[in-house]
């Protein structure tokens, strides 16, 4: 963790009192726009975090268009924004304002989720992790900001172009390439094969198809170690769970998605936001069980068919079948007690 003066080389992250935020690298000689003038780079270097920076004219008098003044005059939106005295202050930017700021190649995940996978993942000082889908890098930065200097991450990144970005993002970040980084490129399954068997305590998979990797998963993968699948739409979250059920190296799944909603609270006046963050992706967390070792399954109802589909049936099948395919567990005392409750309720209406 950095402390002491703003230095040139880092990212800082300038706030204004609207709390809008523009996050930019400090360069000496350097300017960052606003839409209230432009920060001097060389006003920032050398304060420390905390500090209120003010914003001067964008527009210096050799810039004005002495040949056609009026178009400069026609637009005078532009010219108020050119305007400085707008004051910002100046941060050093936390990692989740880091990674929704950064340059992307792929769709970041959400610090929300991100989260989750730290904590349900139980990803920790130390660990020995493996990634696969680097994407844009905000993901692995988490994770080797969790496993630190005496863990090791190692991701896996098919697209040569997305390594690049993701290396770049976290050597920005950290100030140097983080050496406890193993960074490697190629299909999952032909990379994981070359890694060491039961090496790995922790498996994080954020790609399209987690579920034709779990063969190879289980083989690099310690006993007891957690695997932690991210997907986006229903149909990926069944087949990953169900492909975890049927292979019988892995416990149960949990699944699970999570919701972000803001607030304001100024006074008594106290909302929350009218806009949130939604869903954005399934977590399918699972642990691997030890060779030899089957694991164990909550039994199901014999009478509840839950993976049929009732368009496969024939006619008379379907009809046979219609009563247990139906989603309704109710006895036929309920069903009785609830039509007497019905009719009494509209004997009511009818002696009025």
């Amino acid at each position: 963790m950095r402390r002491g003066p703003l230095q040139s080389g880092e990212k800082v992250q300038f706030t204004d009192r609207k709390s809008n935020k523009i996050t930019d690298q400090l360069v000496a000689g350097g300017v960052t726009q606003t839409s209230h003038g432009i920060i001097l780079h060389d006003d920032v270097i050398g304060r420390n975090e905390g500090s209120v920076v003010t914003t001067v004219t964008a527009k210096r008098e050799d810039q004005f268009n002495r040949e056609h003044p009026e178009r400069d005059t026609a637009k005078p939106w532009k010219a108020a924004r050119a305007i400085g005295g707008w004051q910002f202050a100046v941060m050093r930017p936390r990692m989740a304002d880091y990674v929704l700021s950064m340059p992307r190649g792929a769709q970041i995940m959400y610090p929300k989720d991100i989260a989750q996978v730290i904590e349900l993942g139980d990803i920790r000082s130390g660990a020995r992790v493996l990634e696969s889908g680097a994407g844009s890098g905000a993901m692995s930065l988490h994770l080797l900001d969790a496993v630190g200097e005496g863990g090791c991450l190692t991701t896996i990144e098919m697209r040569p172009d997305f390594a690049r970005i993701a290396e770049a993002n976290a050597t920005l970040y950290y100030g140097r390439r983080p050496d406890w980084w193993n960074l490697l490129v190629g299909d999952f399954d032909s990379v994981a094969s070359t890694l060491p068997e039961q090496g790995f305590d922790r498996i994080m998979l954020d790609m399209l198809d987690p579920w034709n990797r779990l063969e190879q998963a289980y083989r690099v993968i310690a006993p007891g170690g957690v695997l932690v699948a991210y997907v986006t739409t229903t149909t990926q979250m069944s087949r990953m769970a169900e492909a975890l059920r049927e292979s019988e190296h892995w416990t149960a799944p949990q699944i699970q998605e999570t919701m972000e909603r803001n607030w304001k609270a100024q006074g008594l006046a106290v909302r929350p936001d009218h806009q949130m963050i939604g869903h954005t992706g399934f977590l399918i967390v699972s642990r691997a069980m030890a060779p030899g070792y089957d694991a164990l399954r909550k039994r199901d109802r014999a009478t509840k068919d839950t993976t049929t589909d009732i368009d496969s049936l024939s006619v008379e099948e379907r009809e046979a079948s219609l009563e247990e395919l139906e989603l309704r567990d109710i006895s036929d005392r309920k069903l009785r007690k609830v039509l007497r409750d019905l009719d009494e309720q509209r004997s009511h209406l009818d002696s009025q």
